[in-house]
């Protein structure tokens, strides 16, 4: 698998004429706001000035971890199996927000310790083992793990616009999940592990120190990880590998991409060190309330489109931000422009 797979920057030199598109707009200039920043990069994405969202999916991606034998989490490894199960029975906050907006959920075991019913709607199983090893005494997993999981979000991804999907957004579960994303952040920004890392699922004070001390193990027993693919084998999980993945092959497809909080913009981090074009075809969500998430954000430069307090996980921003990006296309197809409208512009 070609892991450097080339990922095309998005082609500007169209811009101009889309930014007079929505400056031409009935409004004074720049009225809009951030509205108008997402709706010159979808027009950019897409290479027209009137885009269109087509066939909308949230791709969530579930695994185990082995490092929440080591008590970093709030929460068993049990919860990893029974929240899939949620998911499938479209109990979770994910399924209610999509049905809600109009995304095709899709759940994808790609490292979950138990079993499903395959025949489940919406679900589809690339498993590469029953979750990771456990990283303070071993890598996560091992190179081919990697790929293999890496192939299965770039499958997933490539099958979805086979069906004329051009947006797509990741999510995630995985108990212990937050570690192998404050890990990646650490190592990646060279920003203070303690500034990486936070309470999850709710850890208490007590707890948290103990994670602190527990991901510092793991750091330096990793040192000697240093490219985007070492890191994510030794410190990653399955779900973020596969994300990983999926985010290359959507930006490979020019697609718009959704992302969501802390442990999607983790596998976000990995991919743009492999291939820094893909940050263009990247809609940021909103900004997770788990520490760490808005230093992500500002390493990457990115502008959130809400900040609820989440830290939730599941994809759940992205299926809440999404009707943002259909006002942003409405704007450019449906609203009129000046000349059309017979207003007067500014003197």
């Amino acid at each position: 698998m070609n892991q450097t797979a080339h990922v095309s920057p998005l082609d500007r030199s169209r811009q101009a004429e889309f930014q007079q598109v929505i400056d031409q707009k009935t409004k004074p200039l720049g009225a809009l706001g951030q509205l108008e920043a997402l709706a010159l990069q979808l027009a950019l994405i897409r290479q027209t000035s009137t885009p269109t969202l087509s066939n909308p999916h949230l791709l969530v991606f579930a695994a185990d971890h082995g490092l929440t034998a080591e008590g970093v989490s709030a929460y068993p490894a049990a919860v990893t199996y029974q929240m899939v199960l949620n998911f499938l029975a479209g109990g979770a906050a994910v399924n209610v927000f999509c049905r809600q907006n109009g995304l095709q959920l899709v759940v994808c075991d790609v490292g979950v310790n138990g079993s499903f019913a395959e025949n489940a709607p919406g679900f589809v199983k690339y498993k590469v083992a029953p979750g990771t090893r456990n990283m303070r005494h071993e890598q996560a997993m091992t190179p081919d793990e990697c790929e293999a999981a890496m192939d299965a979000g770039r499958t997933l991804v490539d099958g979805v616009h086979h069906r004329d999907c051009n947006v797509i957004g990741f999510g995630e579960m995985g108990i212990g999940n937050t570690s192998s994303a404050a890990l990646l952040m650490h190592r990646i920004t060279k920003l203070p592990l303690s500034q990486c890392v936070g309470r999850g699922t709710g850890l208490d004070d007590t707890q948290l120190t103990h994670k602190l001390a527990v991901l510092q193990a793991v750091s330096d027993r990793h040192a000697d990880a240093q490219t985007p693919m070492e890191l994510l084998t030794a410190l990653g999980g399955l779900e973020i590998a596969a994300i990983v993945g999926g985010m290359l092959q959507a930006a490979q497809n020019k697609m718009v991409m959704l992302v969501d909080g802390f442990i999607a913009t983790s596998a976000l981090l990995v991919a743009q060190a492999i291939a820094p074009s893909v940050r263009d075809y990247c809609v940021f969500c909103h900004q997770s309330d788990e520490a760490g998430h808005r230093l992500m954000l500002d390493f990457l430069q990115a502008k959130p489109l809400l900040k609820l307090d989440m830290r939730l996980g599941e994809g759940s921003g992205c299926a809440l931000a999404y009707p943002l990006l259909q006002s942003a296309t409405a704007m450019l197809s449906e609203m009129a422009s000046f000349a059309s409208a017979g207003v007067s512009e500014k003197v």
